[in-house]
């Protein structure tokens, strides 16, 4: 399944600030702990930032059901970045967009973290809460407060802003402080001497109770839990708590009635305080209970027999039965620690190492590799060097004189290998027109960083995977880098060639489409330019005839487009100088041809020589030249079996894949048809007309994680 984790780390994602700011946070290494808890319980697991972003990243990242795809979920860490009733934005967006979630519902949070609301709800179904009073401002009547009273935000949690009062001047000193500090009344509570504990619950139907956990206040009635202490210096846990059977029985009793009366849902924490004549007291209900592994809530489901990961994907299991009550959904959970296939290590080493590769892939968008650009083209290629060599790949310069050097690399002793990685270097973005690297929410901008760099990208982290589970040096793996992919091949066609005869799989690292489609064929690819030049210059009227019979003859080369199959004509560049007065005419047209097969082009040069005019060859002349520049990438049976093991894998990994033919040409058309051969393994994402490529960021750990999967099987096939 797919599971968004959404927290917020960005906290000025926003457009305005204004109004409340959120002083409460996850720490990101308790957000990575969770993701992976469930990347080992089988999870496709994307983490996005809970800011003004959150809907675009989510729409990239999500499954989309109502097209038939398998369901997602998110598993919510927001508290909200600044307002009121933080805890509800993030829920409530994911509401109106149509996606599951765990946790409870905004209304659940909104009750819940308003404190006043909570006692009153509470004290409305007979739950027993201290007494208490709400003020704006310290300069109210403050005499019915009973002392010792304890003075807090009214809708804050971890225990912000709290103090214990014995006196009407501490009292209002407090309430002040409350105010100006969180911009919020103050609740005041007739504070409960005595011991404190905390209830976990689990579930929905049926709702389950963890051991009663007690906080260790070290035998002083008059001690709280701050939030120095939940932060900084956690005070010791006491779990199962050493109480009387009938009054834990009782604390669990009254969380799961509060749980019910806030309509919580999925999981929550009550806190408690039990006075010195063993009176329950419920203060609060934490409807966002912490899962820090230091918490009261992780650290009281150990004792109830789950251990992290059993926990948080249990957490997932519950609101997966709330929304589809279908227990066939849910991965098989027996408690017990097991190593994880190596499908779960391999995507979760790609996911921890997101960071690392954006940073590698933003140091390699940032090199100009225009095709004519040797030094950026060679510089890459040296940056590509550095990393494979530390992966026990040996190096082959190819040397080039017009472009850049071709590179190729191997990590087995006598040179043969069963899988050929095939990329390129160049690109045909001048320096000028350099789109340096750039971000925006889900989507990682520059040039050539979907075309190839991205692909480059995902190749280095798919075997880098593939060495943490300790397996790359069973694989026998080539990668073939060119210079002259924007030349469409001119120079290292027979390289190519030489590289892939004999290995009977070959992978294309280029960028995937938006919809996630692997290439299973492609377009081959022609061109042709063609000139027209008025021989005779003595009329003016000619100079019409031959403007007329040079734009019919382009217009006629078009009409032999026939795109049901694949084939496509059209003019790139048409150029024409005339004059009537001073009579003269040229005329020069760059023509550009895909097609789908051998056979095709044959037909069609055939067709465009023939439709040349023969005629009055002593007025007008007309010349050709061109040709073939890369065969089509056609689908085989060999494709068809590789494109089942692919989409296999994607299944297992739960990535989304389609089958794909891709109009433009490419490498892949050179490698010929007696191997199992697919393209579009680089990160989804697209080149937009006339503006910047850029890739979807989870798609980089899911395309290297497809890669590396698809390497180890192809090897072991």
């Amino acid at each position: 399944m797919k599971v968004a984790i959404i927290f917020n780390k960005d906290m000025s994602g926003v457009i305005n600030v204004f109004g409340m700011q959120n002083k409460e946070v996850y720490n990101p290494k308790t957000v990575k702990m969770v993701a992976d808890a469930l990347e080992k319980g089988g999870h496709n697991v994307s983490i996005i930032d809970g800011n003004m972003n959150v809907i675009e990243n989510l729409q990239s990242f999500m499954p989309k059901v109502l097209d038939g795809e398998r369901l997602g979920m998110v598993f919510n860490m927001a508290y909200g970045i600044q307002g009121e009733s933080r805890y509800t934005h993030i829920p409530s967006m994911l509401e109106m967009l149509g996606i599951p979630y765990v946790g409870s519902t905004p209304s659940g949070h909104a009750l819940a973290l308003d404190k006043v609301i909570t006692k009153i709800i509470m004290q409305k179904h007979g739950i027993p809460t201290p007494d208490f009073w709400v003020f704006s401002s310290g300069k109210e009547d403050l005499s019915k407060v009973i002392f010792p009273a304890i003075v807090k935000p009214k809708m804050e949690s971890v225990s912000f802003g709290l103090k214990v009062v014995n006196d009407i001047d501490s009292l209002r000193e407090a309430i002040d402080y409350v105010v100006r500090e969180f911009n919020q009344q103050a609740l005041v509570e007739q504070f409960v001497r005595g011991r404190e504990f905390a209830v976990g619950i689990l579930g929905n139907s049926p709702v389950e109770t963890f051991p009663v956990l007690e906080v260790d206040l070290g035998n002083d009635p008059d001690a709280i839990q701050t939030v120095e202490h939940k932060k900084y210096q956690p005070r010791a846990k006491i779990c199962p708590a050493n109480l009387d059977p009938k009054l834990a029985e009782e604390m669990k009793r009254q969380s799961i009635a509060a749980f019910n009366a806030l309509q919580l849902r999925d999981f929550c924490r009550v806190d408690i305080r039990l006075d010195e004549n063993n009176n329950v007291y419920l203060l609060e209900v934490n409807s966002m209970a912490s899962l820090g592994g230091t918490g009261s809530y992780v650290y009281a489901a150990k004792f109830f027999g789950y251990n992290y990961e059993t926990l948080v994907n249990k957490m997932l299991d519950t609101a997966v039965v709330r929304y589809f009550a279908n227990s066939n959904l849910l991965p098989q959970e027996n408690g017990k620690s097991a190593k994880a296939p190596i499908h779960i290590r391999i995507r979760g080493f790609c996911r921890s190492k997101q960071a690392n590769t954006e940073q590698m892939l933003k140091n390699m968008t940032d090199i100009n590799t225009h095709v004519r650009n040797i030094e950026g083209v060679n510089q890459l290629a040296i940056m590509v060097k550095k990393m494979l060599t530390g992966l026990d790949f040996s190096y082959q310069l190819i040397p080039q004189i017009e472009v850049g050097h071709s590179v190729f690399f191997c990590n087995s002793d006598d040179g043969r290998y069963d899988v050929l990685l095939l990329g390129n270097l160049d690109n045909n973005v001048k320096i000028n027109k350099q789109d340096y690297f750039h971000e925006s929410g889900q989507k990682l901008f520059g040039s050539g960083i979907w075309s190839h760099k991205g692909g480059i990208a995902v190749l280095l982290l798919a075997l880098q995977a593939l060495k943490f589970v300790r397996v790359l040096k069973k694989l026998k793996i080539g990668i073939l880098l060119t210079s002259d992919d924007s030349l469409q091949s001119k120079f290292s066609r027979n390289t190519i060639v030489s590289k892939t005869t004999g290995c009977p799989y070959v992978i294309g690292i280029h960028g995937a489409s938006i919809n996630g489609g692997v290439v299973t064929s492609r377009s081959g690819s022609a061109v042709y330019k063609c000139t027209m030049n008025l021989r005779k210059t003595d009329n003016g009227g000619d100079v019409a005839k031959a403007v007329n019979l040079f734009t019919r003859l382009i217009s006629a080369w078009t009409e032999l487009s026939d795109e049901e199959k694949g084939i496509v004509i059209a003019p790139s560049e048409a150029l024409i100088n005339s004059n009537i007065t001073d009579p003269y005419a040229h005329g020069e047209v760059m023509l550009s041809v895909r097609f789908n097969d051998e056979s095709q082009f044959k037909s069609i040069d055939k067709q465009i020589r023939k439709l040349l005019p023969t005629k009055n060859k002593d007025l007008f002349n007309f010349q050709i030249e061109g040709g073939e520049r890369r065969p089509a990438m056609q689908a085989t049976e060999k494709t068809e079996a590789f494109w089942q093991m692919v989409s296999d894998i994607g299944n297992k990994l739960d990535i989304r894949l389609l089958k794909e033919h891709r109009w433009s040409s490419a490498d892949a058309g050179l490698v010929g048809s007696g191997h199992y051969l697919l393209d579009g393994f680089g990160p989804v994402g697209m080149k937009e007309y006339k503006k910047s490529e850029y890739i979807l960021r989870h798609s980089i750990l899911e395309r290297a994680s497809l890669l590396a999967m698809t390497l180890y099987k192809a090897a072991q096939s």
